[in-house]
């Protein structure tokens, strides 16, 4: 069975950062490209960023262009995602997704990122 398991969402202030981790088991993680996508509240799922299965290529949505950055670890079977220098508008559910995909068919439960003052 395929699972994705996000963590490391949390309540941050304005300018925080903050480390997303996605463990994923039941493919093989290191031949996928892996993707990172968010839903705000009341708006539609956003692609925030994507990365090659052996990191030879990374994309990012220009919203979060130079404050976010993917990863990946192979041999842990782990996605990454830090977040720098955040927003409010940052404020969402983020999800990590199997392929290089703003709408991922195979997502995690989520996890979610606050950021308020």
């Amino acid at each position: 069975e395929v699972q994705l398991v996000e963590s490391g969402g949390g309540l941050v202030q304005p300018g925080g950062s903050l480390r997303l981790s996605c463990a994923a088991s039941g493919f093989t993680f290191g031949i996928y490209s892996m993707s990172w996508v968010r839903q705000a509240p009341g708006k539609g799922l956003e692609w925030v960023s994507s990365i090659m299965s052996d990191a030879s290529r990374t994309s990012y949505a220009d919203s979060v262009k130079r404050r976010f950055t993917i990863s990946r670890d192979n041999a842990k079977n782990t996605l990454y995602l830090r977040l720098n220098n955040l927003k409010t508008e940052d404020t969402a559910m983020y999800y990590c997704g199997k392929g290089w995909s703003g709408n991922p068919s195979v997502r995690g439960q989520g996890t979610q990122v606050t950021v308020s003052s």
